[in-house]
């Protein structure tokens, strides 16, 4: 048995069931398409935000390959960071973390696209990375650091 509902525009059809113990939606399709959703935001604001990312971008080109990954570390440790004050249901601001793993992911990506142009492959950038990656010496992130210049100004004050 298969019923239609053709009377509005989108319509439900019913596959049969054959089973006992099956689910009477077992089947449903939705034969239609939403309509899109109107923007919220206007076009002047969208070709504002991708000037700022244009802007972004040629300030990431414009540093060598060394200081791109000494703020990848520094960013990747921010991240941290916040995971941390996120565990311990600190105030934190959580649309930093999607800026920062864009900016990590915007960074990466210029990082490999000189390495393109240097003719590596992806076998050997992969290599290459993996040293980079053990050749890492942990340390604190900025804003740690910072806290702790803070801190030791404090001290050196109260003393």
């Amino acid at each position: 048995m298969s019923v239609s509902f053709a009377a509005s525009p989108p319509s439900l059809t019913f596959a049969p069931t054959r089973g006992l113990n099956k689910s009477l939606f077992h089947g449903v399709r939705i034969s239609h398409v939403l309509p899109a959703l109107p923007a919220r935001t206007s076009h002047s604001s969208i070709v504002v935000r991708m000037a700022k990312r244009e802007e972004n971008l040629k300030e990431i080109r414009s540093k060598t390959t060394e200081e791109i990954n000494e703020e990848v570390l520094d960013l990747k440790g921010e991240l941290l960071m916040l995971r941390f004050q996120k565990s311990a249901r600190n105030e934190f601001k959580s649309s930093e973390f999607g800026r920062m793993r864009k900016t990590i992911a915007r960074m990466l990506t210029v990082k490999r696209e000189r390495e393109i142009e240097e003719g590596i492959g992806k076998r050997l950038s992969r290599k290459l990375d993996k040293k980079w990656k053990k050749s890492i010496v942990p340390r604190p992130p900025p804003s740690l650091r910072k806290l702790q210049e803070e801190a030791d100004a404090e001290a050196k004050e109260s003393n």
